[in-house]
Parts: structure tokens; sequence; C-alpha cells
């Protein structure tokens, strides 16, 4: 859909998935090939080393400065992917938190070697429910970072954001959410996996560790990832890795509609709906 929004608006895209942004990380990632790369220029994808942590923050100094490049050159950014708090960031700005606190974040992260993620988790599930249940437990970098915010202020990141409410809009922008029947959501899913494998997910994942990216880093904490690398360290087999992936991959769907359809401004339409789509554009394009 978006490179067809590409072709007939004459647009580039702008990545917003916060895992698309590191090279090597890309059967697992489903990124964008690169015949599906040559139809528009993609910016945004492979720009970090897997070993190099990013957040919603760098997110919104990346994508704000590609956009008015875009729009410098009287074409349309099309900031399209799935990690919803880099696009609502993007949009509305993000909420004045304490600035990160190295001291407290290493000590966490000893915390979390010591004594697991869950741990960490339980305690944010006692400081910031909230925040804590929109987090998976294995979400390492998250569950920190929302920890370290309540460490150094002594309020709750979902408390913060509460109090920035997301209300002033830094652009004019249409919003479209792709969406099918549940079932046949769930079914894709599963079968989207079982492709995952056969093109390689797992060898993609084992060259990884070879070349020495530790398991315990974000990017290979990423939905799929993490249960290639217990795979791969002898901690679920084979099957239980692929059945694990698809029932976690289909609850995270699950959360993303949670997420995104409390947003009332989404259109929402059909993944094969392109009139539909093509319509909303032009209406929004229209001089007014």
């Amino acid at each position: 859909m978006s490179l067809e929004a590409a072709r007939k608006f004459d647009g580039e895209i702008v990545n917003a998935d916060s895992m698309q942004v590191y090279r090597e990380l890309d059967v697992g990632t489903a990124k964008p090939t690169a015949e599906e790369q040559s139809v528009t220029r993609h910016h945004l994808i492979d720009i970090l080393e897997p070993t190099e942590e990013f957040d919603a923050a760098r997110f919104v100094i990346l994508a704000k400065k590609v956009i008015t490049e875009i729009g410098a050159q009287g074409k349309i950014p099309l900031v399209v992917g799935g990690t919803g708090f880099y696009i609502k960031a993007l949009i509305y700005g993000l909420p004045e938190t304490a600035l990160t606190d190295p001291a407290i974040r290493q000590h966490l992260k000893n915390e979390q070697e010591q004594f697991g993620s869950q741990a960490l988790y339980d305690r944010l599930k006692k400081v910031d429910a909230v925040t804590a249940k929109r987090l998976h437990p294995n979400d390492t970098f998250r569950v920190i970072r929302a920890l370290e915010v309540y460490a150094a202020t002594g309020k709750p990141l979902s408390e913060i954001h509460a109090k920035h409410r997301f209300q002033t809009k830094r652009y004019e922008a249409l919003k479209i959410g792709l969406n099918l029947p549940r079932q046949e959501l769930y079914d894709r899913i599963d079968h989207r996996v079982l492709a995952m494998m056969d093109a390689g997910f797992l060898q993609e994942v084992e060259a990884l560790m070879q070349k020495g990216y530790s398991a315990d880093l974000k990017s290979m904490q990423a939905l799929g990832y993490r249960h290639m690398t217990a795979c791969l360290r002898g901690k679920l087999s084979f099957e239980e890795a692929v059945t694990t992936m698809q029932r976690d991959t289909r609850h995270y769907a699950k959360r993303q509609l949670t997420w995104f359809k409390k947003d009332p401004e989404i259109h929402w339409l059909h993944p094969d709906d392109w009139s539909a789509t093509k319509s909303l554009i032009e209406g929004h394009l229209k001089p007014s």
C-alpha cells in the first residue's frame, strides 16, 4: 500500500519500525526488499549497528530532518510502520522527562543480569502499572527506561506522559490503519512466521551471534529474535521457538490494535482497498 501511494503521489517512505533501523536484522524485521526499496527512496532503514540503542527521542530528531528534506523537494513524506509511540512522538512531540542517568541505568542493568528481566518487570508493575501493562516482560530496554525515569523523578512514566497529553500537533498528518478480520490476521501471522523460517531466519540470528552480538542486546530481544536466540542457546526446541513466536506475534498484533484503536483520527481500511486509500490521500492533499 505504501509503495503504491509513493508511486501515485510522488512520495518517499520514512520508516517508523523500531527494528528496521538495524543493519543485518533483515528477515526477522520483514525489512523491505531491494526491489521494493527501488520503487522509491526509503529513509531510516539500516542506519544503526545492532549494538546501538535507539528510542523515540532519537527517532523524532532523525525523522523530522528527513521529512523536512522530502518536503523541500516537493515530495510527500509517507511515514510507514507499526511502532505506535514513535509515530505519536513525531506528530505531538515528547514530554519533558528526566535526562537519562547512566549511573541509574547501569545499576538497573546489573540488577537485570543478577535477578533477571522478570524481577525488574515485577517492580515496574508496582511503581507504574500503566506502563507495565503496555510492555512485554522481556522488553528489557523499555522496562529499564521506565524504572530509570521513576528513580530519577519519583514519578511514573505514564503519569508524565498523561500530563503531556500529546495535544499539540506538529504536523497535519493523515493517518491510515490497515486491518483484517481477526482470524484472517492470525492465520497470516502464523504463515508469515513459517515463511520467515523458510527464508533463513534462524540462520540470520545464528550468524549474528557468531559475530559476537549478545542475546541481551535490545535489538536481539525483539520479537522473533529472542525466540531464535533461545533456540540456539538450547532453551527452546526449534518447534517450541516457532510456535511461541507465532503466539507472541499474535499477542503483539492484538496490543498494537489496542494502541492504535485509541486514536480516533485513524482511518481503518482493508489492505487491498487501494481506491479508498487513494481517495483519502487525494482529499488530504487537496488545497483548502
